[in-house]
């Protein structure tokens, strides 16, 4: 709710102007409910004939143009204001995401947070758009009317009075109820979601299994769970619609039998007055109830905004990043990690007082069980986790100095997994480069890498298509492609999680050489299990349970660190 009350406070000015609007508009229902009893009691009451009533019916049009101008522009400005609203909570969400990448990744699943960036954001935009404009409508054009009603007959006004609170009073009734489904919906929309996309990536596995069936069953429970929570919601409404229909309905009658006995039996009222009442009481009502059915959208839409709100605040850890920029463009820089710690949350893994030194151009493996925090460590030296305590250096200056994009030029990172996108080759390895990168240059990156033998294969070369998340490619042949980013973009410091896991001898060989290429112009950190990696390192960082147990060469690790010691004594088939 506060989001909502924030974005409302940054458009003031259409908040005016729907203000405004909505003043208008009520001076012109009051405006023409006093033409059109004028006109019909002339007509049927007076001597007046269709000459004597052009003028009235002239200005009740140009009163009707008024008020539906009115209208117009009041929604206008609310969906102005909604699109408005959508734009900033997304680039929000977008923000949280970029600026927390890990952990967007690792918390909840991606069909969710795709459904909260599109679906609940989508929902939130009718508080603005509908919910918003009527409020402001039915709350002046009701008052509006009151004083017109009240300065004509004080009986009706009371009765307006008296019956008018019941509606916003089961508005509320009902809107709690609209708040907590509509939340319950969203939930169930977000796991469907999440479901679904899962499934549909790992589609594969499950027809290996012979699990697609039961998938099935599971996609069809959730499905329907989300079409109940549906109908849920629309239950309410309707049944919200009946009552306000009722209450209207009661209200207008009473108004009705009022001025029926004023004029039959008392005398008391003219007829000017009881029709003038008679027209102005449905609109009263009218107002009150459109506010109704808006204030079911609104709170369908606080329920979407709390879940977004939830999503921007799951993690206050942002990384920040500076204005400095590097004095050597082309050289990598000369890296320290002082007192550098992290941790996933309470009671999850601690990463703590990790001080290291990597010179440029070394080559430096992180080693470790698994679990050990190599992983994590890499994410902190890439800038993609935010440091708990410490602090990591680049040339002498804190890296949350630097600007992001100067960083991120200097950087590549290849995982285990790389991520391919829907798009050619050639597509996929310019996303590697910092500007328009030409076909010769895309086409060099691909053989450095060693892929260009399978491109040359293919009917459409580098313009042949790969499916999202490399569909139909590979471990190795992902591999390479991410490198082949890597030899395009030029970087001076270059990362690696474990690049040769799982991959057969002749194309961990191919990915040695290149990777051998690449470390020329470049630092290398590596997170590494292959003995002759680790071997070749410059420096190794040894770490067990979040901890540097130990630092240095391999011999000299070896020699003066037991648990690595045995761990190379596993790799070479020993016992430790």
């Amino acid at each position: 709710m506060d989001k909502l009350k924030a974005m409302i406070k940054q458009q003031k000015k259409r908040m005016a102007l729907l203000v405004l609007f909505a003043l208008i508009a009520g001076t012109m229902v009051i405006a023409q409910a006093y033409l059109l009893v004028i006109i019909i009691e002339d007509a049927f009451l007076g001597d007046a004939n269709l000459t004597d009533a052009l003028p009235w019916l002239g200005i009740l049009l140009l009163v009707l143009l008024f008020r539906t101008g009115s209208t117009y522009l009041s929604g206008r400005t609310g969906v102005k204001i909604g699109a408005h609203a959508k734009g900033e909570f997304r680039q929000s969400l977008l923000h949280q995401y970029k600026v927390t990448p890990v952990q967007a990744s690792i918390t909840g699943q991606s069909g969710g947070k795709v459904s909260i960036l599109m679906d609940a954001v989508d929902e939130v935009e009718s508080y603005f758009s509908s919910y918003i404009p009527q409020v402001i409508q039915s709350s002046l054009i009701p008052l509006l009317i009151l004083i017109v009603v009240f300065t004509q007959h004080v009986n009706s006004g009371l009765i307006m009075i008296i019956t008018a609170p019941f509606i916003p009073i089961f508005m509320i009734i009902i809107g709690m109820q609209t708040q907590k489904k509509s939340e319950e919906q969203l939930d169930k929309l977000a796991s469907f979601s999440g479901g679904f996309l899962d499934t549909l990536q790992g589609l594969t596995t499950l027809k290996l299994f012979g699990r697609a069936r039961k998938q099935k069953q599971t996609i069809e429970k959730s499905s329907l769970g989300f079409r109940d929570a549906t109908m849920e919601i629309l239950k309410v409404a309707f049944t919200s619609s009946f009552m306000l229909e009722l209450i209207s309905m009661l209200s207008i009658g009473i108004i009705a039998l009022e001025i029926a006995l004023q004029l039959i039996l008392f005398d008391g009222i003219t007829f000017f007055v009881g029709f003038l009442i008679l027209i102005l009481a449905p609109e009263f009502y009218t107002s009150l109830k459109e506010l109704g059915s808006a204030f079911h959208n609104g709170q369908s839409s606080i329920g979407a905004a709390k879940k977004i709100a939830e999503e921007l605040t799951e993690s206050d850890n942002e990384i920040t990043w500076g204005e400095k920029e590097f004095t050597e463009v082309h050289q990598p820089p000369n890296l320290k990690l002082n007192q550098v710690s992290f941790s996933y949350g309470v009671d999850q893994f601690h990463l703590s007082a990790i001080e290291a030194s990597l010179p440029p151009y070394s080559s430096v493996a992180i080693v470790g069980r698994s679990g050990s925090g190599k992983s994590t460590l890499l994410h902190l030296l890439a800038g993609l986790l935010p440091l708990s305590e410490g602090n990591i250096f680049a040339d002498g200056s804190p890296l949350s100095d630097y600007k992001e994009a100067e960083w991120f030029s200097k950087l590549s990172y290849i995982s285990q997994h790389p991520y391919i996108f829907s798009g050619t080759f050639a597509e996929n390895i310019a996303i590697g480069s910092t500007n328009d990168a030409s076909r010769e240059a895309i086409q060099a990156a691909a053989e450095q890498a060693g892929i260009m033998d399978l491109v040359q294969s293919l009917e459409k070369g580098l313009d042949t298509r790969v499916g999202e998340a490399g569909r139909g490619l590979s471990g190795g042949e992902k591999q390479r492609l991410a490198l082949a980013r890597a030899f395009l973009n030029q970087p001076s410091l270059i990362l690696f999680d474990e690049p040769t896991t799982g991959l057969d001898l002749k194309t961990e060989r191919i990915l040695q050489n290149s990777i051998r290429k690449l470390s020329e112009n470049a630092t290398i950190i590596t997170v590494a299990h292959r003995l002759h990696t680790i071997k070749n390192a410059d420096q190794i960082l040894f770490l067990e349970e979040g901890k540097l147990a130990g630092k240095g060469t391999h011999e000299e690790l070896v020699a003066s660190l037991p648990a690595y010691a045995a761990m190379v004594s596993v790799q070479q088939g020993g016992t430790a």
